[in-house]
């Protein structure tokens, strides 16, 4: 994975991050955000995936379906934040991929590997956000009175 600032103005900064050949993007984009100490941020990103889990949040059980993908996609829409959560970086992404057939999936992205590129703008926020936990869907969801 390589990086560049792009911009660096009253602490808060604007990286392009264009991934490797096989780099897993979630652990790759959290690993990117505790090497350079945010952990609050938003992205938006185009590329492709080798293979790609989604989700599909179901309200009654309270846990994600997985939606396994193990075929070549194009990131068609990619964008989320990352907000800190118990002290740590956590990433909410959601994707959109499309398949040679034309057809398209999306959903909540749990981890994708990179084949050939994914190519990522990651901009810090100017405020900090916090995750809590609520009750009736068992989700941790931006508190913005914390």
């Amino acid at each position: 994975m390589k990086a560049k600032v792009l911009h660096d103005e009253n602490g808060l900064r604007t990286f392009a991050i264009v991934f490797d050949k096989g780099d897993e993007a979630r652990e790759r984009l959290l690993e990117f955000a505790n090497t350079n100490r945010f952990a609050d941020a938003h992205f938006s990103g185009i590329g492709a995936f080798s293979q790609i889990t989604l989700a599909f949040f179901d309200p009654q059980r309270k846990t994600y379906k997985k939606i396994p993908i193990n075929e070549q996609v194009e990131v068609l829409s990619f964008s989320g934040n990352i907000v800190a959560k118990n002290g740590k970086p956590s990433l909410h992404a959601h994707v959109v991929v499309g398949k040679a057939d034309g057809t398209a999936h999306g959903g909540h992205f749990l981890a994708g590997r990179v084949w050939p590129t994914l190519e990522v703008i990651v901009s810090e926020m100017p405020v900090h956000l916090r995750r809590s936990q609520d009750e009736e869907s068992g989700l941790a969801l931006i508190n913005l009175a914390a």
